[in-house]
Parts: C-alpha cells; structure tokens; sequence
C-alpha cells in the first residue's frame, strides 16, 4: 500500500454486493468469507512522501475478515 489511513473513514457508501463485485472468486479463494462488499469512503491519508491529503479511497470488506484491497481513487482537496 502506498498510502496509510490517518483518522476516521467517513461518509462510507456500499458500492456493489456479492455478485455485483467482479473479483469475488478471487476474494473467496484467498480470504474466505460469503458476504463480500464493496466500499467507498473519504478519509484523510499520509502518502509515502510525507504529505497529509484528504482523499476518497474503495476496499472490499467481508464479516469476520475486515478491510482487503484499499485503493485510492482520487484527492479531494
């Protein structure tokens, strides 16, 4: 990951569920788990040189496995 999570994720927004996700088979095969959604949220992140931006980041979250694959999508400030 080329970013970390400083803060409280917030405005979070179910994208898609179970078969609406296409790298469930893939979710499933190295995570486990049954009940797979995609996430979207705003948070503020450090980036790997230092600098503090707010931004709106995507990840998959499954009950009993927690967040997988976070992504940065795009800076909001």
């Amino acid at each position: 990951m080329h970013f970390e999570i400083v803060g409280d994720i917030t405005d979070v927004e179910i994208i898609a569920t179970g078969r609406g996700i296409r790298r469930l088979k893939q979710l499933r095969k190295r995570h486990g788990g049954r009940r797979w959604r995609k996430l979207k949220g705003n948070a503020t992140v450090r980036l790997i040189n230092g600098s503090i931006r707010r931004a709106e980041i995507h990840w998959y979250e499954a009950h009993g496995v927690g967040r997988r694959g976070l992504k940065l999508k795009r800076f909001l400030d």
